[in-house]
């Protein structure tokens, strides 16, 4: 990890956000792990800004999909709210921002790939929305958030529930069966590693890896996603 002046900087950068009160953004990149190792007060890890900085993001994301959905009911919208800021989709939204790199962890979260584990990235990246909610008000956490989640909803949604979304999409546009096949599965226990591959009866379509077999099936059903909508357009 870098020196904490670098590390700042390095983040800012890619937050786009400069702190008028660094601490903030040091306290949404403490997990508990590293808390509880230090001897820090339990408020002292990030859980309290992940709090309200989920709340945050499900006031603008409403506030979005409500104005640019004008005919969408209710129902409707709550579920792809749902699908845009469900861990999944959040911690892409902070892979892309590399948070995962910044984050202070404790030794054993970091000797069992805490800064590439979702639950971690996506609870780290709504205590930065709180931080920046906090240091610069809803303005700032409004465009943080429209830049990093809300740029393109439609891409954003498909990490959420893309096993669903194949399925339908299969359904609909496709003769087969969709199934899923165990391809690889690596590494100690603790950090185990999955590659599955998605086929159309016996085609194969596309691989996704992960740190559970779900999460590896997830992902190849996003890639096999993007691979037949490219086909369609095509």
């Amino acid at each position: 990890m870098l020196p904490t002046e670098q590390l700042q900087a390095y983040l800012e950068d890619r937050l786009r956000y400069r702190f008028q009160n660094p601490d903030l953004l040091f306290h949404a990149l403490t997990h508990s792990s590293y808390a509880n190792e230090h001897h820090l007060k339990r408020e002292d890890n990030n859980e309290r800004l992940e709090f309200l900085g989920d709340a945050v993001l499900e006031m603008i994301s409403s506030e979005y999909l409500y104005k640019n959905n004008l005919t969408m009911p209710e129902g409707k919208l709550t579920k792809l709210r749902a699908s845009l800021v469900c861990e999944p989709t959040l911690a892409q939204c902070a892979k892309e921002i590399d948070l995962g790199s910044c984050l202070l962890l404790g030794k054993g979260e970091e000797a069992t790939g805490g800064r590439t584990r979702n639950s971690i990235l996506s609870d780290a990246f709504e205590a930065v929305i709180g931080a920046i909610y906090l240091d610069g008000g809803f303005t700032n956490a409004k465009e943080f958030i429209e830049r990093t989640v809300l740029s393109d909803v439609a891409h954003r949604t498909l990490f959420c529930d893309s096993k669903t979304i194949l399925q339908e999409l299969i359904q609909s546009s496709h003769k087969g069966k969709l199934s899923y096949q165990l391809i690889s599965e690596e590494g100690p226990e603790h950090m185990k590693k999955f590659t599955v591959c998605a086929y159309l009866d016996e085609t194969p379509l596309a691989k996704g890896e992960g740190k559970t077999k779900k999460a590896a099936e997830q992902e190849a059903a996003y890639k096999s996603i993007l691979l037949l909508r490219q086909n369609t357009a095509d």
